[in-house]
């Protein structure tokens, strides 16, 4: 979300509604190779190995508004950090997601296109946008985990 609150997504198993992430096994934030991160543009990242799943965050939805259209990347698409990726348009403002890192495209979530009120139903669930292959996950320890993003939000 270029300039508005700024603006990124997480799977069902990983947040809830309240926008408080889930500890997506019972065993803790960072486990194995998963881990969880909030970026200063709103965004959540989900990574298990070298996917990484992108939406944003319950407080960018809140600031948004009804969200009425979601344009999405094409799968096989490779970004760059902060490419613009996703286009989000709400009631209130038309914003747009940067890519978080570098990586292809593998995965989006086709549902959000017919149905983008699901962005403001379950933003760090079942509403991620996109998946990507990353090589480098070196640029994920440069987010926050999720009590930095408590604090950053205020």
């Amino acid at each position: 979300m270029q300039g508005l609150l700024c603006a990124n997504v997480m799977p069902e198993d990983a947040a809830n509604t309240t926008g408080q992430a889930r500890d997506p096994d019972g065993t803790g934030r960072q486990n194995g190779n998963r881990t969880m991160k909030f970026t200063e543009e709103h965004e959540w990242l989900f990574a298990e190995g070298d996917i990484v799943t992108v939406g944003i965050t319950t407080h960018a939805a809140e600031q948004l508004g009804d969200v009425v259209f979601v344009e999405l990347p094409e799968v096989g698409d490779e970004v760059a950090k902060d490419d613009e990726i996703v286009v989000i348009e709400s009631v209130k403002a038309a914003s747009d997601i940067l890519a978080p890192l570098d990586g292809e495209v593998v995965e989006v979530n086709e549902a959000l296109t017919d149905e983008p009120g699901k962005v403001n139903d379950d933003p760090q669930g079942d509403a991620w946008f996109f998946k990507l292959k990353v090589s480098d996950m070196s640029p994920m320890e440069d987010y926050m985990d999720e009590a930095g993003y408590k604090d950053f939000i205020g």
